[in-house]
């Protein structure tokens, strides 16, 4: 049975043009033709064409192909295996391509330029859940405050972010340690803990009202990737973020007023300033510094910047 350049182009998923090509460079002539002078392709031309597109598909030139298929005796093994090892390599030089690729995108949404050991090195299980920085980014991309967020982490340096994670981890413990003490989410330890956040936030990011504060602590209630962020899940419990939610709340009332703070001033991004609120003992409360992990502020900060 013969089929036209047509048929065969249609059901090998070739363009016409390039079986015609192949016929010009020698490669596959059809081996009959119509009395109207057109091409007619037979089983054994299509079965050298599947030979031809098998070789095409590795990668090898037509004149290599064009090598192989006139002689039999050709190393046809050895051209085979010499392809996979060049192929192989490619795919190691496409993997570190796509590394490349990912680490630019995560700096570009993340703001954080470790690399990945040295991520684990400070951050341990604080894990960054990329599609919460996407979707923040992408949210608040035009936001003045988010842009200054995501330059200062992307200034921090490998030391920043150890200073930081180490004091994050130490208003964590006086947050877990307040809450199990039952202490009450709008008594006094707890307000000073919500300020030490707030603090924290526009000392290493970017500066933080009062009313922005509040709507980063309402995606720790409305959203578990920006709680996971503060406190890791293994040391999370019932009713921990309505806790924190709730003390940002009544602080931000008590501190917005007249005496206080306008929500439209903030402290300047300062890592270096002293603090306004420390810890006495390991009591009252974390110092500005580390109200929360480094990952939770910028991406708290992405969603909350208005």
């Amino acid at each position: 049975m013969s089929y036209t350049v047509g048929q065969v182009a249609g059901f090998a998923g070739v363009t016409v043009r390039t079986l015609h090509h192949y016929d010009r460079a020698g490669l596959l002539t059809p081996g009959e033709r119509s009395d109207g002078g057109y091409r007619l392709y037979g089983e054994a031309d299509l079965a050298r064409l599947q030979q031809i597109l098998f070789y095409r598909e590795l990668g090898f030139t037509l004149d290599e192909i064009a090598e192989i298929l006139a002689d039999p005796q050709a190393d046809a093994l050895g051209r085979l295996r010499a392809r996979r090892q060049a192929l192989r390599e490619q795919i190691d030089r496409l993997e570190r391509l796509v590394e490349v690729a990912e680490r630019a995108m995560e700096v570009q949404r993340t703001g954080v330029t470790l690399d990945p050991r040295e991520r684990f090195e400070v951050f341990g299980e604080i894990a960054f859940d990329l599609s919460y920085a996407t979707e923040a980014g992408l949210k608040w991309q035009d936001s003045a405050g988010h842009r200054t967020a995501m330059k200062s982490a992307a200034e921090h340096t490998k030391e920043d972010w150890a200073e930081l994670m180490r004091e994050a981890a130490r208003w964590r413990e006086e947050l877990l340690a307040a809450f199990d003490a039952g202490e009450p989410a709008d008594g006094e330890r707890a307000l000073e803990l919500a300020e030490a956040h707030r603090q924290h936030i526009a000392r290493w990011f970017t500066p933080c009202p009062y009313d922005m504060h509040r709507r980063i602590a309402d995606d720790f209630v409305s959203d578990a990737r920006a709680f996971a962020l503060v406190v890791p899940s293994s040391q999370q419990r019932p009713g921990l973020a309505a806790y924190l939610r709730t003390a940002v709340v009544a602080n931000a009332e008590r501190r917005a007023g007249p005496r206080g703070r306008p929500e439209n001033e903030a402290e300047p991004h300062n890592p270096h300033a002293k603090p306004e609120v420390e810890i006495r003992g390991g009591h009252a409360s974390e110092s500005a510094r580390s109200s929360h992990s480094a990952h939770s502020s910028r991406s708290s900060l992405s969603e909350g910047v208005r």
